[in-house]
């Protein structure tokens, strides 16, 4: 069963911070280095310098970013709300020229077990990543940013908790950032709406859209506590719960981009060689001009598997030719898996046709955006980039409710919950 529950958050101090525009960023994983020096210099305050902290001569990251946080809140830049309340979330965006409101709300969920757990996963995560939060976290003691959770919501939970007790309401925080996304915040701080919120929330499954890494670095802190209170531990402590984003699958607010891969190879691939090989399982149709290429991919993707290519200043799309390949090839994976375009990329294109090892793949970047792949592939011969359509969000619930995993980046989940509008400060125990 879903237990959710209001918390008393970590904000800024409107009276220290007038732009909360400047002390904002986007999850830890997805800012660039680029990226993440623009947003140190943009302020003393913003939250880069807790979320990704850097070494200094006396302080490893961690334990500085540690002491960063004590700081600001010692200073009152960091306030803590004296209420729990949970936090009605608005963002405003604009996608492929569509404007488009998603309406969710932050408080606290309670951490799944193995024992009919209601929160499920569906990508696996990388053990280096793991390791980088977990050693934040204990330091910390804090969750600094949301994880992203999907539920259907045939109750209209959300949507109707909004109209009754939010509607009319100045928000609290309102932000545009630099994607032009309008991001607006309200309390819900009254007692009896927070326990019926609460209680709508109890028998909905609940499915991890982003923030997998965080979530089982959460529940990796609990399981350590619970070690550490032995019989003291009464399974109430704030550490069995997790700081999360709720929203519903409605497609109309919900905007799931593809992630697009980028590989550097060892060797120079061979074009001729990888087309050849690849008409076993594909037919493969060459696009001279970009626009068209991405156009058609795009629209492809809604009935067929497609991947796309571009190496030595060529696209390619490789059409799968028959789903009944993948039921020998992939064999070992359930049917919600071997039909992910991902799936299809990784075992026929990569393992079988380039001979790579998936647990040990050449290096690899990730990007929602092609364009800087693009340029990337034109001034490496080393490199090739490949091109996916999104996963759907049905996919997404299929491969949870059966107990698989997508692979490491398969979903791209926009616009971004961003870190620092609200923190969930865990308290000591020692």
């Amino acid at each position: 069963m879903t237990k959710i529950r209001p918390f008393k958050a970590v904000v800024y101090n409107p009276e220290k911070i007038k732009d909360f525009s400047q002390v904002v960023c986007p999850p830890y994983d997805v800012i660039s280095a680029f990226a993440q020096e623009s947003y140190r210099q943009r302020s003393t305050y913003n939250f880069i310098h807790i979320l990704l902290s850097k070494d200094s001569a006396s302080d490893d990251k961690y334990s500085r970013a540690a002491s960063i946080f004590r700081n600001w809140l010692n200073e009152n830049v960091l306030i803590r709300d004296q209420r729990p309340a949970i936090y009605f979330y608005s963002q405003e965006y604009v996608i492929r020229g569509e404007k488009k409101t998603r309406l969710g709300f932050i408080s606290l969920l309670r951490l799944g077990d193995d024992k009919g757990s209601a929160v499920f996963g569906h990508e696996n995560t990388h053990t280096e990543a793991k390791e980088d939060r977990f050693k934040l976290l204990k330091q910390v003691k804090a969750n600094l940013s949301p994880i992203f959770v999907i539920f259907l919501d045939k109750k209209r939970i959300i949507r109707r908790a909004f109209q009754k007790y939010i509607w009319g309401k100045e928000p609290f925080i309102e932000l545009a950032d630099d994607e032009k996304t309008l991001h607006k915040l309200w309390r819900l701080d009254d007692p009896a709406a927070l326990e019926a919120v609460e209680n709508s929330m109890n028998n909905e499954n609940m499915f991890i859209a982003d923030g997998h890494h965080r979530y089982e670095v959460a529940c990796s802190w609990r399981n350590r506590m619970r070690q550490d209170l032995g019989a003291q531990f009464s399974g109430e402590e704030d550490f069995n719960y997790c700081l999360s984003y709720f929203t519903n699958t409605d497609s109309r607010g919900l905007s799931i981009s593809p992630i697009h891969r980028l590989f550097t190879l060892n060797a120079e691939l061979n074009l001729p060689d990888f087309i050849l090989q690849a008409k076993e399982y594909f037919d493969v149709d060459q696009v001279k001009d970009k626009v068209r290429f991405f156009f058609l991919l795009e629209k492809a993707g809604c009935s067929e598997h497609l991947i796309g290519v571009y190496k030595d200043g060529k696209y390619f799309l490789l059409r799968l030719k028959n789903i009944k390949i993948l039921d020998k090839l992939i064999a070992d994976k359930p049917k919600e898996y071997r039909t992910l375009d991902v799936a299809i990329l990784n075992y026929l294109v990569l393992k079988n046709i380039l001979n790579f090892d998936l647990d040990n793949l050449p290096a690899v970047r990730y990007d929602p955006d092609p364009d800087e792949f693009i340029k990337e592939v034109d001034a490496d011969p080393l490199k090739v980039a490949f091109f996916l359509n999104p996963v759907k969000i049905e996919q997404i619930i299929d491969v949870a409710l059966s107990g698989n995993k997508m692979p490491p980046k398969s979903t791209y989940f926009y616009p971004k919950v961003l870190s620092g509008l609200v923190i969930n400060k865990l308290e000591d125990f020692k």
